[in-house]
């Protein structure tokens, strides 16, 4: 990563530490939403915060990749690579990806430095992520016309220790997204420290 001076100046600059949120969990329970209403928040705070969605990167830098579990992790190490650089860049970068395997979250979580980094586990039973398929992609998935789709034809490993568990089975968008923000905030604060 950049100089140590370079980092301390980039911090004074924007007037933060750089932090990277990792949302984790099954396609529809509700990842994209939550970092998008994250960054509108810490944005409105005068927080430099950017979001890497899935679904984004995987129509650009990773667009060359597709599903298989290889695929997924080479996937994962580019977007925790990218999430690395942001963070020196003192950027809060939020991070809205399946990410089904442990080995790979806990790679993230490494390649940015523990205190940098937010595990969330954005909790919602397969049934109820299947009810809501805002995208169709279970149905699909169902009729074989997609394979390899997690939480169907592919793994999902849920967190063993995330740092923040977000059930959005029992609560609403706006407790979901309020529950998040204070606990981000909670870890910025620290940083300051």
């Amino acid at each position: 990563m950049g100089s140590t001076d370079g980092h301390k100046q980039r911090c004074d600059i924007l007037k933060q530490e750089g932090l990277v949120v990792w949302l984790t969990g099954l396609p529809g329970s509700g990842k994209s939403t939550l970092a998008e209403k994250l960054e509108e928040r810490l944005l409105s705070m005068n927080k430099f915060a950017y979001v890497l969605d899935g679904d984004i990167v995987r129509n650009g830098l990773n667009s060359d990749l597709g599903f298989t579990d290889a695929d997924r992790n080479e996937n994962i190490r580019r977007v925790a690579e990218v999430a690395a650089i942001l963070k020196d860049a003192s950027v809060i970068t939020i991070v809205a990806l399946i990410s089904p395997f442990i080995k790979m979250r806990e790679f993230a979580r490494t390649r940015t430095g523990d205190e940098n980094f937010i595990e969330v586990y954005v909790k919602a039973s397969l049934e109820t992520c299947i009810e809501r398929d805002p995208k169709g992609l279970y149905k699909k998935a169902i009729s074989n016309q997609i394979l390899q789709f997690t939480g169907i034809t592919s793994a999902y490993e849920e967190p063993t220790h995330p740092d923040l568990i977000i059930d959005t089975e029992k609560l609403s968008i706006k407790e979901s997204s309020d529950m998040l923000t204070t606990f981000v905030l909670k870890q910025i604060d620290k940083l300051k420290k």
